[in-house]
């Protein structure tokens, strides 16, 4: 896995990467209440804002950890968002995405380095 400053992380999945946010984001969050997700095929650019979250705290935007294209969306997490919370590293991911350079993978921190981060 692959984490990014702004607490998202990244795990390649064939020619795809899944994206999410860390247990450490939904911490921080509160209980969501509100998930919207990208449009599948939708090409997006690293920073590009593409989720848009609710919690019981504040709204958030996610943005995307890299250029690519959006293949696919967790619609689950629409229905409810509390499975961000019960389950932020697996069930809770919100889209997978076809990186335009995969190679920029290998700049995003490992999760030594992210625990470093957060600490």
């Amino acid at each position: 896995m692959k984490f990014t400053e702004e607490h998202e992380w990244l795990r390649q999945d064939g020619d795809e990467v899944i994206v999410g946010i860390t247990e450490h984001a939904t911490q921080q969050l509160g209980d969501l209440v509100f998930v919207e997700l990208p449009e599948e095929g939708a090409t997006v650019a690293k920073g590009d804002e593409v989720v848009t979250i609710e919690s019981v705290k504040a709204a958030s935007d996610i943005t995307a950890p890299l250029d690519g294209q959006i293949t696919e969306v967790n619609s689950a997490i629409v229905e409810n968002p509390a499975l961000v919370n019960e389950d932020p590293m697996e069930n809770g991911w919100f889209f997978k995405m076809t990186l335009a350079e995969p190679s920029e993978l290998e700049g995003l921190m490992d999760e030594d380095a992210y625990r470093d981060y957060i600490a």
